[in-house]
């Protein structure tokens, strides 16, 4: 961190989980990358600076080259009171089985920076029938789905026997895996990533029962400058793309499938809001000043776009200490006399009481984490 009284450069936290890419955050951040390891996420908005104090938010860029897995957040309220169940249980905070690290809750919000796919919530009623009918070896849940009852329909498929997984699914892979290898699906169609995840995820004996999640969830396909808001109790899981994201300071993450980490399925039907979603892709609130603002509910953060066009600068406050990314470009930040150069890859720490000053003279993208006022 360079020493300065109202703008700072920092530097965040590389993150090498197994499904980053190897090249694009390298790159992004000036690094090189001999030893070819995975580059997942890095991480801004830990204790940054002793003025800023700890902030509410967790701030990253993410490289999403393999998919993550099923995953649920749960509320502020059920993170408090399960965090002091395992407390009293004596689970150690390290400990691989724990699945409550702390007492907060973790809304997320992502704004992608390629084309970016996920899953996100269970498919609208209509939808839910037509693949339910439409894929063979999934016409034995229509029944478990009358009265469009997701709860029932989740709960069968994240419960049933390991056996039972295996002998469901096994045809409808054994069907669906040469013809991905053959390139015949597009990455909108359930089979594409349920294919892909058979040969990343099944081991021996065993087929990972987050491959039903697929064909119940939400395929969304996103692109740059949109953005996409995941509260508490909605099921996702990121698939493949580059992304910006903003997220409640946590580390609660409740998993049913699709990963080496630990699951705990009961947990995760424990927290799940079993409805549909139609899926409410967001793009900024742009005012005169070019920061696009996405808006949402969550009490926690804020994260824009800011587009700095050539010689036309743009001045934001900041209330509470804020967090620049550069994604593009370069150019400079003033705050009373002070100034700062940056370039694409640098992280902008700005303290509250301040008044930054962005401005330059080719075309610059930055992403502003904030609380709202």
């Amino acid at each position: 961190m360079e020493n300065s009284e109202k703008i700072l450069k920092v530097k965040g936290v590389f993150k090498h989980y197994d499904w980053g890419g190897k090249t694009f955050l390298p790159a992004l951040l000036h690094r090189s990358n001999e030893e070819k390891k995975p580059y997942a996420e890095y991480w801004l908005g830990s204790d940054l600076h002793e003025e800023a104090g700890k902030l509410p938010y967790l701030f990253k860029v993410q490289d999403v080259e393999k998919m993550l897995s099923i995953q649920v957040h749960p509320t502020k309220e059920a993170a408090s009171e399960k965090f002091i169940e395992e407390n009293d249980k004596g689970i150690p905070l390290d400990a691989p089985h724990r699945n409550f690290k702390d007492d907060n809750h973790k809304p997320e919000l992502l704004s992608p920076l390629s084309d970016f796919y996920l899953l996100h919530g269970f498919k609208p009623a209509k939808q839910m029938v037509s693949i339910l009918n439409e894929i063979p070896e999934l016409n034995f849940l229509v029944n478990e789905f009358r009265s469009s009852d997701y709860r029932r329909l989740y709960t069968k498929v994240m419960t049933m026997p390991q056996a039972e997984v295996n002998r469901i699914l096994t045809p409808l892979l054994d069907r669906i895996i040469p013809l991905y290898k053959e390139g015949k699906f597009e990455r909108s169609e359930e089979n594409f990533w349920a294919a892909r995840a058979a040969l990343t995820f099944n081991t021996a004996g065993k087929t990972d029962r987050g491959i039903f999640s697929i064909y119940l969830f939400n395929i969304v396909k996103m692109k740059e400058g949109e953005a996409l808001f995941q509260d508490a109790g909605l099921p996702h899981a990121y698939l493949e793309g580059r992304t910006m994201e903003i997220m409640a300071n946590s580390d609660n993450v409740l998993r049913g499938g699709l990963t080496s980490k630990h699951i705990d399925v009961k947990e995760l039907l424990e927290h799940t809001s079993f409805e549909p979603t139609v899926p409410d892709v967001i793009t900024g609130y742009a005012d005169d000043t070019h920061e696009e603002i996405f808006r949402t509910p969550a009490k926690d953060f804020q994260m824009s776009r800011i587009i700095i066009e050539p010689h036309r600068g743009i001045a934001l406050p900041a209330t509470r200490a804020d967090i620049y990314f550069v994604y593009d470009g370069n150019g400079s930040v003033t705050a009373d006399e002070e100034k700062t150069d940056f370039r694409n890859g640098d992280a902008l720490l700005v303290l509250p009481g301040n008044v930054a000053h962005f401005a330059s003279e080719n075309r610059a993208v930055l992403y502003r984490a904030t609380v709202p006022a």
